[in-house]
């Protein structure tokens, strides 16, 4: 992948512009990762207000009817359902593998098969996440690329 950076003082936004030939196989995650920059979730810590971007989120879990946001190293409350968080993220890469948990597959890093035909998702930041067999059908089509843009 080769990428360019060009700056144009005329421009009023950033414009992308992706380049393909027939080699298209990561190209709908850059597209889903490009997308989720400009998505903002309304999140709080401590009474402080905090607008984080979708492609910082690595996981939204449900814990006791609050949902939570966990970044990187952060973690956020939100006050949106988890109904609402996957309906309005399922399109920047996101799926849901439990009742409680959605999962941004951009930070998984690797995933293996523990016991009742469950998964374990280890993310990139070295977090560990079950995904629930009732889930296993979208996370394999998430994982192919067979989500829309």
């Amino acid at each position: 992948m080769i990428i360019k950076l060009e700056q144009d003082l005329s421009c009023a936004d950033i414009e992308v512009i992706i380049k393909y030939g027939k080699d298209k196989e990561n190209l709908q995650r850059i597209v889903k990762l490009l997308k989720s920059v400009d998505m903002q979730i309304k999140c709080d810590n401590d009474g402080i207000e905090r607008m984080v971007n979708a492609s910082d989120i690595y996981y939204i879990e449900s814990v006791d009817k609050q949902i939570f946001v966990y970044l990187e190293k952060e973690v956020y409350h939100t006050d949106f359902r988890l109904y609402q968080l996957i309906e309005q993220l399922k399109k920047y890469g996101f799926v849901q593998i439990s009742k409680s948990c959605i999962l941004n597959i951009h930070y998984m890093d690797s995933i293996k098969p523990i016991f009742n035909s469950r998964m374990e998702a280890t993310l990139k930041n070295g977090e560990r996440v079950y995904i629930n067999r009732n889930y296993l059908s979208e996370i394999k089509k998430a994982l192919r690329g067979e989500t829309s843009i």
